[in-house]
């Protein structure tokens, strides 16, 4: 049914931008919030933003505010996350992931679908 693939992680160098994509089959995804989320090694999975089923409303954590966006194409079945100002903090493991329902939350377990992850490596 549905599957979330993200890409466009890598290593880039602090203060720069990476924009990751989360590609997502089936039609379906486009009647739920979206998320992401990352974890770092050796920590556990921290949210990081959030978008509402058709993309009006948004929610950020704080140590990403003001420096990523998140952003949906539905028309592509696709969600994005436009990191800037990266810092060595942001370094993890990213995941996109498919909510219950159609509104922005914060919480881990209102998220059913999961992607696999990509690498995103900050470096100095």
């Amino acid at each position: 049914q549905v599957q979330l693939v993200e890409s466009g992680g890598g290593l880039v160098q602090a203060g720069g931008s990476l924009r990751l994509s989360c590609a997502a089959s089936g039609r379906a995804v486009n009647s739920y919030a979206m998320g992401w989320f990352r974890q770092a090694p050796g920590k556990e999975r921290e949210f990081v933003a959030t978008i509402s089923w058709i993309g009006l409303s948004t929610y950020y954590a704080d140590s990403v505010k003001g420096r990523f966006t998140i952003s949906r194409d539905n028309a592509k079945n696709t969600l994005y996350l436009q990191m800037s100002s990266l810092r060595l903090e942001d370094t993890a493991v990213y995941y996109c992931a498919r909510s219950r329902g159609r509104t922005v939350t914060t919480t881990r377990n209102e998220y059913d679908y999961w992607g696999q992850g990509t690498q995103v490596t900050v470096s100095s």
